[in-house]
């Protein structure tokens, strides 16, 4: 049976991109938006081969750049945007949109767009109506761990001493990114390695940190930072078995993948203990040059179990949650977006559950002035079809991340994908109908059978950032729907819509 989800997993590999558009990313975006008063915005600046004119009449924003700006320089990226750039006229704008938001086959679109600095409705059509979102959700959970996390923070991976002579316990502390070789500074994915987790756990062993100094050491695993199931009874076992998601721990080689670089397909049934069988080889390795020998086997330790106060023998830390998040919304990746959900929660002063993830999310939507009437999560990836949030709802947060007064939530824009270039809109907006919208767009996807979704953010043509979300539910499977969202942005990218 066909699963209800589409491949997560669409972007470039995970933490890194490749060729030109990654170089032309990190020296020419600038991701910062500025509050109301002067709105800056950093678009991408590459799309397909305009014609030869284009940038004689093209605003100097949405101009091809002729040369690579230096890193550092401080001329990486556009100043502010003029207060003073029109705003679009509501009835032309929507005279275009009514043209191009159209489904093929069945089922209905809503949508809304707002000027970001004002707030002003341009657009609407049934914004207001919950609508099962997809991934649009990951939106949420976003910025409520912006909110309660902050973007610098980093999760520890620890090896502590174990309850009794020779042993050591591996503990998780919300890094699924793990990778199994050395520790990657440069790197989202991989980040912290087991690799150099082990080496720096016989290290300490040497110097007489923990116990069994010499000797064998019996590895333990402790991942009950999480609690409640590891899997919830919103998703569907026909997507769980395709790899749509995993159960869910607080450890995991790769967020819970079997190689790094295969980003669909079945995943790890038990990622914790994959990620501790991975370190006890890592571990074996570093000791037989220590004179020390490993223990087959690893043993999950209860909850509680491990010894209070127990001494750190080695440590490895992630990327920042600001980096973690820039991936989640790349790739769309539904276990990294529950496990931040869970990590929020604990940051929260929750429980580790997905139910109290989804009660942290909501409550700093809601705390964040996003009205949340008529909202329902049953998850915070937005895997589950019980999802219900409106179009106005992710507009809101979107215009909350770009002008709003929490200057945490900026952090996420990096991470939206940009038109023809990253993530999951890598490989659209490259027909003529959309291409207006090529390196200028940049918004998160949604996908499920009968589901699409888009909500991002935009700079005119004129100068003016406008936010939207575009919303499809009882659609015709595999129609040509994603079109339809495409052009619809691709119209806000070229107004002036006067």
């Amino acid at each position: 049976m066909k699963p209800s989800t589409s491949p997560a997993g669409t972007g470039p590999v995970p933490g890194r991109f490749r060729g030109i558009a990654a170089l032309l990313l990190q020296t020419l975006l600038v991701v910062a938006v500025a509050l109301p008063a002067g709105v800056a915005i950093a678009p991408a600046f590459l799309g397909p081969d305009r014609a030869s004119d284009a940038s004689l009449t093209a605003p100097p924003w949405q101009q091809v750049p002729a040369t690579l700006s230096t890193p550092g320089t401080g001329s990486g990226g556009l100043g502010p945007l003029a207060g003073t750039a029109p705003v679009p006229a509501a009835g032309t704008l929507a005279a275009r949109l009514n043209q191009t938001l159209k489904t093929d086959g069945g089922g209905t679109f809503t949508g809304i767009v707002q000027d970001a600095a004002t707030g002003q409705v341009l657009f609407e059509r049934s914004a207001d109506k919950a609508r099962v979102p997809a991934s649009n959700m990951k939106l949420l959970t976003a910025s409520a761990a912006l909110r309660v996390l902050g973007p610098e923070r980093r999760f520890s991976t620890r090896v502590v001493a174990g309850p009794t002579a020779g042993s050591v316990v591996l503990t998780g502390g919300g890094d699924v990114l793990l990778g199994a070789g050395d520790s990657d500074p440069g790197a989202v994915l991989g980040r912290a390695g087991l690799a150099t987790l082990a080496r720096a756990t016989v290290r300490a062993l040497q110097d007489g940190a923990g116990h069994g100094a010499a000797g064998t050491i019996t590895v333990l695993l402790d991942d009950s930072l999480f609690s409640g199931p590891p899997l919830s009874q919103a998703w569907s076992p026909e997507d769980v078995a395709a790899g749509e998601m995993a159960p869910l721990y607080p450890l995991a080689l790769n967020s819970a993948r079997f190689d790094p670089a295969k980003t669909t397909g079945p995943r790890p049934q038990d990622p914790a203990m994959t990620a501790a069988q991975t370190f006890a080889a890592r571990l074996t390795e570093a000791a037989a040059s220590a004179g020390l020998s490993v223990a087959p086997g690893v043993t999950r330790v209860r909850p509680g179990a491990s010894p209070e106060g127990a001494k750190v023998l080695a440590e490895v830390q992630s990327a920042t949650v600001g980096e973690q998040l820039d991936l989640m919304l790349q790739t769309s990746d539904n276990y990294l977006a529950e496990v931040m959900g869970r990590m929020t929660a604990r940051g929260a002063g929750r429980a580790g559950s997905g139910k109290d993830a989804i009660a942290a999310v909501l409550q700093q939507v809601k705390d964040m002035g996003v009205p949340t009437d008529g909202l329902r999560a049953a998850d915070v990836s937005g895997l589950a079809l019980a999802n219900q949030v409106s179009a106005r709802q992710l507009t809101d947060v979107v215009r909350a991340m770009t002008s709003g007064p929490d200057t945490r939530l900026r952090a996420a824009l990096a991470g939206f994908p940009v038109a023809g270039l990253t993530g999951t809109l890598e490989d659209r907006y490259t027909d003529a109908a959309s291409a207006a919208g090529a390196g200028l767009v940049r918004a998160k996807t949604g996908t499920l059978n009968t589901v699409i979704a888009l909500s991002g953010y935009v700079v005119d043509a004129d100068g003016r950032l406008l936010v939207f979300s575009f919303v499809g539910n009882g659609l015709t499977p595999g129609a040509a729907n994603k079109a339809a969202l495409d052009r619809s942005a691709s119209v806000l990218a070229g107004c002036g819509c006067r």
